[in-house]
């Protein structure tokens, strides 16, 4: 009998443009309650989506510090957050839901 191998999903796998990825953050925010953990983490996707050194260069971060900061233990500054969606390419944008 041939056993099957899986490994963890990596939404960043799946993540091919930026129309994609912008989807991916609004159903987070969408579906997370809030929780600012899912949204650290998903925009840790994105950025591992691509080029995480390039991206290290346009936030002027290290590596290393946006690996800590976008992971779902992660606890970004909201400057952090800001520089990180624009280097992407996304812009924050907020509404009204009253």
């Amino acid at each position: 009998m041939a056993t099957e191998t899986f490994r963890r999903f990596d939404a960043a796998n799946y993540l091919t443009d930026i129309e994609t990825a912008a989807a991916y953050l609004q159903a987070t925010l969408d579906e997370s309650g809030g929780d600012p953990g899912a949204i650290a983490d998903a925009l840790g996707a994105i950025a591992r989506s691509g080029n995480l050194s390039e991206l290290a260069r346009r936030t002027g971060m290290s590596r290393e510090g946006l690996y800590k900061a976008l992971s779902s233990d992660g606890n970004p500054s909201f400057a952090t957050i800001v520089k990180v969606s624009k280097a992407l390419g996304l812009r924050l944008e907020f509404h009204a839901i009253a």
